[in-house]
This record gives C-alpha cells, structure tokens and sequence, in this order.
C-alpha cells in the first residue's frame, strides 16, 4: 500500500483524473495541488488530456505550479501508487508510447479497471467517440480557440470574485450547460461511450474529454466523467467497497470555516477547500 503523503489525507481505492491541460494559463494547477495533498490513492489512472500539447506547440507557458502539480504525481508513483496514463487528444503524441512505461508511469490506450466490487469500466478519454475530432479536426482547433477565449474572461471574472471574497466559478461551465447544440453533445456523447463500454462487456465507463463531470445511469450501464481542472475542478474517486464517487473540490471553499479576520492565512492556496477527510455532511459530491 503506498505510503500517505498526509496522515489526514483521504485514503481511496482509486482515483481518476483528466482534462488538467498543463501548459495553458486556464490550468487551476494551485487548486489541484491542494486537491492531491489531501487524497492518496492505491492507483491513479490520469484520463488524457493531462499536458495540452496543442497549446504548447503555438507558444510555451509553463509555470512553478505546473511542474509542481507533475512532481507531485511522480512523488505519489515513487511511494507506492501504481499510474496509468491514458492520453486524449490534446496529448495524443503520447499515443506513440503505448504499452510503454516511463518511470513507474504505464501508458495505454484504454483499461478494463475491475473495481473492489467486482464491476469492470472501461478507462478511456472519450476523444474517440467525438464526432468532431474524428470529421473534422480543423473545426475542433477552431473550437478550442474560443474556449481559450471564455476561459479569458473566465479568469478575470474569477479574480475580481476572490477580491469580494466569493467562491471560484466557471463562466464557460455555466454557458455551456444553457446552450441546446452543447447539451446535445453531451447527450450523444454520453450515449457512445455508453454503448462502446456496453460492446466490451463492461458494467460502466470512465472517461473524460468534454469537461463535464457526471455520474449516472445509462440503460444499466454507469456512466462516470471525470470532468476537469480548467473549468470545474472535479475527479472521481473508488473507495475500497467499489463505490465511484464524484468529487467537486471547488464546491468545499463554500462550506469551509470562515478565517478571523487578522487570522494567518493557512498553509495552500487563498481560498483552499477543507479537508477531503471531513465530516460527511460537509463533502459535495455531483
């Protein structure tokens, strides 16, 4: 069993992560760092789109944080956690790698992950099943700069919210779930990567890609994303009974214990969320 970071850390069976797109400035790097302080996990499967190579191709942006968020990942393989990297579209180079391991880091292109239930899902970033990126690429690009361009507007909007004190939140989240073409997308989407899993013989799907994280029924089959560290801050996570859980981590700065004022600000970033192992009527789970 990997040795605990924290001695207060959340303990979990697993834990899914996707959609960090280090190396963009919309990456929330500080807020995932004091997300994997407080959670240790048996196996991390990183669902894709961890590096953004798109971004860094155009120009380079890579800041204190965002090594340290990779250090920190590569510190929880070197103390006995197991990590599977599953690339997406925005890291596809690593697709080059399959079956390959890069010091304790295994990448593949998919997993059937049996949980401690007995339940299998089908691990993957869900790219795959995108209409757009499988048709038309060139449009997919062309998407990707307009998301750039809320979560511009989204960052300002969020730094002005910090200076009044209020919680983070995701303009570009917000619209997206008010626009009919984008809902539907997600619907479709969901509906593949239902039925790819389903096809395989799995009971579930784990997957990411589109930002959205969600947990739910499928004709019988569970249906789980991770969502992302741009937009929502979201992960899941099995304990050791099999149970799949999604966190929203951003959603505990508004039930955390207020600071006196003149109080030292504590250890993390302003704002930090409290403790993943608190009582459980002050978790926000989707």
């Amino acid at each position: 069993m990997p040795v605990a970071d924290d001695a207060d850390a959340l303990r979990v069976r697993t834990l899914f992560l996707s959609d960090i797109h280090l190396g963009t400035k919309g990456c929330q790097a500080e807020l995932l760092l004091d997300f994997l302080r407080e959670v240790d996990a048996d196996e991390i499967y990183l669902v894709g789109d961890i590096v953004d190579g798109w971004k860094l191709r155009s120009g380079w942006y890579w800041p204190q944080a965002h090594n340290d968020v990779v250090q920190k990942l590569l510190r929880k393989v070197r103390k006995g956690s197991r990590l599977i990297y599953v690339p997406g579209n925005h890291d596809e180079f690593l697709r080059d790698f399959l079956d390959m391991h890069f010091g304790g880091i295994e990448v593949q292109d998919q997993v059937l992950h049996e949980a401690a239930d007995g339940r299998r899902y089908l691990v993957i970033h869900g790219d795959q099943f995108d209409l757009v990126m499988r048709h038309a690429k060139w449009l997919a690009f062309l998407g990707d700069g307009a998301y750039e361009a809320a979560l511009f507007v989204n960052t300002h909007l969020n730094r002005v919210r910090r200076r009044l004190g209020l919680t983070y939140w995701s303009l570009s989240a917000w619209a997206k779930l008010r626009v009919k073409n984008a809902v539907n997308f997600i619907s479709r989407f969901e509906e593949l990567l239902a039925a790819e899993a389903r096809r395989l013989g799995a009971d579930g799907v784990i997957c990411g890609h589109i930002h959205h994280a969600a947990s739910r029924d499928i004709d019988g089959l569970h249906y789980l994303n991770t969502g992302d560290w741009v937009e929502s801050c979201t992960a899941i996570v099995e304990h050791y009974d099999g149970r799949m859980e999604v966190i929203r981590f951003t959603d505990r700065a508004a039930a955390a214990p207020p600071v006196p004022a003149g109080a030292p600000e504590p250890a993390g970033a302003r704002g930090a969320p409290p403790v993943l192992g608190a009582p459980a009527g002050r978790r926000a789970v989707a």
